[in-house]
């Protein structure tokens, strides 16, 4: 029994060993790391662009012809795609302008 409680200490304190020195080296490493990682940063800022200038306006559509619209509407309501409603609703819209 003694033996077991011997090699049982042992393998604790190897264990407990490992594990500390597993864990300074991960800290070494990440300071290193970010001691590099550091100067990189405060050689030059970015340059900042200014936005490029918005598009021109688009020319103004020219004003489309009444009398086509009226007709390409009649010619919807002929073949039944627009109700009656629905064909005054655009009329009144059109003749509105």
């Amino acid at each position: 029994m003694p033996g077991l409680l011997r090699g049982m200490a042992r393998t604790a304190v190897v264990a407990g060993t490992a594990t500390s020195v597993s864990n300074r080296v991960s800290r070494r490493q990440a300071n290193k790391w970010a001691a590099q990682d550091q100067p990189q940063q405060e050689y030059a800022p970015q340059q900042q662009y200014a936005p490029p200038p918005p598009p021109p306006p688009a020319a103004a559509a020219p004003a489309a012809d009444p009398i086509q619209q009226l007709k390409d509407l009649a010619a919807l309501k002929d073949q039944g795609i627009l109700t009656e409603e629905e064909f005054a609703a655009q009329k009144a819209k059109i003749l509105a302008r």
